[in-house]
């Protein structure tokens, strides 16, 4: 998990950043340092916070057999 939540190559942006709160107005963020923004905005005091992502869901495949849930 914690290879996922600290992903380097994770864009920077609002959304992430522990700064922020996420508006329920639609895409703005409400910034401590800058003020409103969008949530793809990011600047020089950003702090990533890996609680405010939410990771995609994995897909769980359909094909599964009877043999599947025997023990």
């Amino acid at each position: 998990m914690s290879e996922k939540a600290f992903n380097k190559k994770l864009q920077k942006c609002c959304e992430y950043c522990a700064h922020g709160t996420v508006s329920s107005y639609g895409e703005e963020v409400l910034c401590v340092k800058k003020g409103i923004t969008n949530y793809r905005d990011c600047c020089r005091s950003y702090k990533y916070d890996p609680l405010k992502r939410n990771p995609l869901r994995a897909k769980i495949s359909d094909n599964y057999t009877p043999d599947d849930f025997k023990l």
